[in-house]
């Protein structure tokens, strides 16, 4: 256990994965309501909403309303997703923060599938936008690698190719002269296992032993905390999580998968590890029922049912 983080950063996005898979019609002030929440809750980054193109994706149509509508909170980083250039100007004009994001899948047929592009279509088109968030004055930002550990056309991805993936997209940061913030090791569709987890979380730090590893890890399959708890005893120190367990797995078939790690489930395992997050649970446990009130059906959270065990002496 000696290589348990002294402290954890959680960066909150299910209000931006979680409500873009939830059917459109969620009012936008029930959004901001939620956002809002957790801005009260202690976690330090909240991803807010995607730039994306409201015909495909219509529940992301209120963006700049959402944006314009939140209670910006001292601590707190208000983010957002983009996909392609447009959604970066979008993204700057809106007051959001905006990373300078490099991404990729490790599945070449889950990147044609769900954004109709090749491996050597991907590199490009990141590469350009790597220039443009130099024009903007960008530096480094995260790299994420989608579909790192596994995906429903591929199966398991070997480590080598995960690797291959990754190498593409940080050589497009060092290229730049901006090098990766951190590189984010995505389970996109809760594949993985703390044995995989342990060894793509291994390759990469052996790799780049400077980059931080970050986990973006789905609960699809029900082994999100125990991949959680992989990358914590490796030293893991940034997690990506989502209130209530909200959104789910694109290909599940059916909106009652579980989604992404709950955010107040990883945080009482930081808690019951001593591992700082800064965040108080009992407000976040608050704001995971709101987020179910929300959405009007049960989310996959267990701790939001169950509530906190208090542990007397």
């Amino acid at each position: 256990m000696s290589d348990l983080p002294a402290r954890v950063h959680i960066a909150e996005v299910g209000p931006r994965e979680g409500f873009q898979f939830e059917p459109p019609g969620i009012p936008t002030a029930e959004k901001i309501r939620l956002i809002d929440a957790l801005s009260e809750t202690g976690v330090p980054e909240i991803e807010c909403a995607s730039f994306v193109n409201p015909k495909v994706v219509p529940q992301m149509a209120d963006v700049f309303d959402i944006a314009a509508g939140i209670a910006k909170r001292d601590g707190v980083i208000h983010g957002c997703m983009w996909l392609n250039e447009k959604g970066f100007l979008q993204a700057r004009d809106s007051g959001l923060h905006t990373p300078a994001l490099t991404s990729g899948s490790a599945s070449d047929t889950f990147l044609l599938k769900n954004n109709n592009r090749t491996p050597e279509q991907q590199l490009d088109g990141q590469r350009k936008l790597r220039q443009l968030y130099s024009d903007h004055g960008l530096g480094s930002g995260p790299v994420y690698l989608f579909t790192a550990f596994g995906c429903n056309y591929e199966g398991d991805i070997p480590v080598a190719k995960a690797m291959e993936r990754a190498a593409d997209l940080v050589s497009i940061c060092e290229d730049a002269g901006t090098p990766p913030a951190c590189i984010t090791l995505c389970d996109t569709i809760g594949a993985a296992d703390p044995v995989q987890v342990r060894a793509l979380v291994d390759a990469v730090r052996s790799r780049w032993p400077d980059y931080p590893v970050a986990l973006h890890l789905h609960d699809t399959r029900g082994l999100g905390i125990a991949n959680a708890m992989a990358g914590l005893e490796l030293g893991v120190a940034r997690f990506d999580a989502s209130v209530g367990g909200l959104g789910g797995c694109p290909f599940a078939g059916n909106r009652s998968a579980a989604g992404n790690v709950a955010t107040e489930e990883l945080a009482l395992l930081c808690d019951r590890m001593g591992v700082e997050t800064g965040i108080d649970l009992a407000a976040l446990v608050e704001a995971a029922r709101l987020a179910e009130e929300i959405v009007g059906h049960p989310l996959p959270g267990k701790l939001s049912k169950a509530g906190l065990f208090n542990r007397r002496p």
